[in-house]
């Protein structure tokens, strides 16, 4: 239970990326990658860190090129490997038969919404994507830029943080920010039923 605590702290990200210091830009894309596997990890914290640490630009680099090599694996995961070899035993499954039909409702905006709001689930985005029948050049593509528009928010936002130490206005409108990020995550996917 005290590990679980402290991976909320933003000390513990920081010895973190220190302790890897001398790996380059693998352990900030590591850190941002792992969260596709691991989804209670803080992405926002990890970015901010990454933005902290490496600047506005090269923060945003490794963070989204973490999250996009993160959710392709899973994407490719549950598409070449799960549905491949185990859809005939798991395509019973009603749950299953539910994120299929989720997805087949959805079109190219939608998706691109969906992989830009920051408290929408992607772990069930890549798994409900990858298990259906959805053009995976186009679910590529669309996560590519619809997760760098949201990275570049997140890059924003960890360098308000930065900012704020010497101007407090910054944290405050990247608070109103995310609220309203907030707000719009939760009636998107109240709408569509996720």
């Amino acid at each position: 239970m005290e590990f679980l605590h402290q991976l909320g702290t933003l000390d513990f990200w920081k010895t973190l990326l220190d302790g890897f210091g001398d790996l380059g830009p693998l352990a900030p894309i590591a850190l941002a990658m792992v969260e596709s596997f691991f989804p209670p990890l803080p992405l926002i914290a990890i970015v901010a860190l990454n933005v902290a640490a490496h600047g506005g630009f090269l923060g945003f680099a490794y963070s989204w090129i973490g999250v996009l090599l993160g959710g392709t694996l899973m994407f490719l995961f549950w598409r070449r490997v799960v549905k491949r070899f185990f859809w005939k035993v798991a395509s019973r499954s009603e749950k299953l038969e539910k994120a299929q039909r989720w997805v087949s409702r959805l079109d190219v905006a939608s998706l691109f919404m969906l992989s830009v709001l920051p408290f929408a689930p992607s772990s069930f985005m890549h798994f409900a994507f990858g298990i259906s029948d959805f053009d995976e050049k186009r679910y590529l593509i669309t996560m590519l830029l619809g997760k760098g528009a949201m990275v570049a928010m997140m890059a924003l936002f960890g360098q308000s943080i930065v900012s704020s130490l010497k101007n407090p206005v910054y944290l405050i409108l990247a608070v109103v920010l995310w609220g309203g990020m907030y707000w719009a995550s939760k009636q998107f996917c109240k709408k569509h039923d996720i």
